[in-house]
């Protein structure tokens, strides 16, 4: 099993771990903003534009996370964004309770963004730099596992927290916590002799990573369309407590997708598998607009889950054959097709639901990767891919 062999790699272990600490606010932060400015000031819009903000800024400092690691190193890069991350969410904190005006709370949210540190990133360019083509599906696949355990795992923390105190509090624990999480796995890196790149490659020296950018564009168009569509088919049937069950369920399916396919070793390229995955995925999703009963829709969802991060996984492959010189700065763009993807599907999936009814967002997820599916067919003839 190629895990095995990952985990006897040296410092990996420790760095999965650490990884997973350090990645405890990606979904925590914006929600946890919200909690906090809409408390302080009594503005749900304040608040909705500080989470922005933060997404804002976390695409635009992806790729210049990425570009600096690849010229530098990632440890200085890590303990950088350690802090600017950890400072934007306290100062953020402390302007709800000292009562700031309202700039600033929109400028701390891009700050604690444009900090988020790219553990993922990282995790991705070491660890493939210590195995060899075959190995890479498991590597990549062990990333998503290990961060979608976190984004699973970060809001419970972050409800029991808020549960046994307020939400200021969880927010400046969780913050605290993924700090500490980020700067060990500094260090831990270190065992490894973590060195920059020096071929000097430049991102979009081939077309083809255009191409694959515009196919992840489409993939977080998928997800951020199932973003608005659950809550909004919750609230719509009653029930909307069941939200967080059915997010549950495309997290768990995305668990067990990445799991299962890094455990094994493929045979047709990386480019044929993300057309594939994308139409799997597309046909999979389309039945969420006729799906009544909720046990089926949160199956349908899970089944969703187990395609979703092995098309990230294959994503991460191509930026291999596309970018080899600049794998940080390309694994940072990828990052923010992602969430400039799921931005933009949102917002439609928006429009759409209040057109055309509560299961018009799962159609647009669908026809997102149905879409995708259809322009990631040129990276069949690259050589490269």
């Amino acid at each position: 099993m190629p895990y095995r062999g990952l985990f006897r790699m040296p410092g990996v272990g420790a760095q999965a771990v650490f990884g997973f600490l350090s990645q405890l606010t990606q979904q925590v932060a914006p929600v946890g903003m919200v909690l906090v400015v809409q408390a302080a000031t009594g503005s749900l819009a304040l608040a909705g534009t500080c989470a922005a903000a933060f997404s804002v800024g976390a695409g635009m400092g992806r790729p210049v996370q990425g570009r600096l690691m690849d010229r530098r190193g990632p440890r200085a890069v890590l303990a950088a964004t350690a802090f600017l991350h950890v400072a934007g969410l306290i100062a953020l904190v402390a302007a709800a309770a000292g009562g700031w005006p309202a700039w600033t709370f929109v400028a701390l949210g891009w700050v604690a963004g444009a900090g988020l540190p790219p553990i993922s990133v990282s995790m991705r360019v070491e660890w493939g730099r210590q195995v060899g083509d075959d190995a890479r599906t498991a590597v990549y696949s062990l990333v998503y596992l290990v961060q979608e355990l976190a984004m699973l795992v970060g809001p419970l923390l972050f409800g029991l927290v808020i549960a046994a105190a307020s939400s200021s509090l969880a927010l400046g624990v969780v913050a605290v916590a993924a700090g500490a999480g980020t700067l060990a796995f500094s260090r831990a890196l270190r065992a490894d002799g973590a060195a920059p790149v020096r071929e000097g490659g430049r991102v979009f020296a081939d077309r083809g990573m255009l191409v694959l950018l515009a196919v992840v564009l489409l993939l977080g168009g998928t997800m951020g369309a199932l973003q608005v569509g659950v809550p909004a088919m919750a609230a719509a049937r009653d029930v909307p407590a069941a939200t967080g069950l059915l997010v549950a369920a495309l997290s768990l399916g995305g668990i067990a997708g990445a799991a299962g396919y890094g455990a094994r070793t493929w045979a047709s390229s990386p480019a044929a598998r993300l057309v594939g995955l994308m139409l799997v995925l597309g046909v999979v999703l389309a039945p969420l607009a006729v799906v009544g009963a909720l046990p089926a829709f949160w199956a349908v969802l899970f089944a969703g889950g187990l395609v979703l991060n092995p098309a990230l996984t294959t994503s991460s492959l191509l930026v291999d054959r596309f970018a080899p010189g600049a794998q940080g700065e390309a694994f940072g763009w990828l990052s923010t097709a992602m969430g400039m993807g799921a931005a933009a599907g949102s917002g439609v999936a928006g429009v759409a639901g209040q057109w055309s009814g509560a299961s018009a967002p799962f159609l647009v997820s669908a026809a997102s990767a149905l879409l995708g599916a259809l322009l990631a067919v040129p990276l069949l003839g690259r050589r490269k891919a």
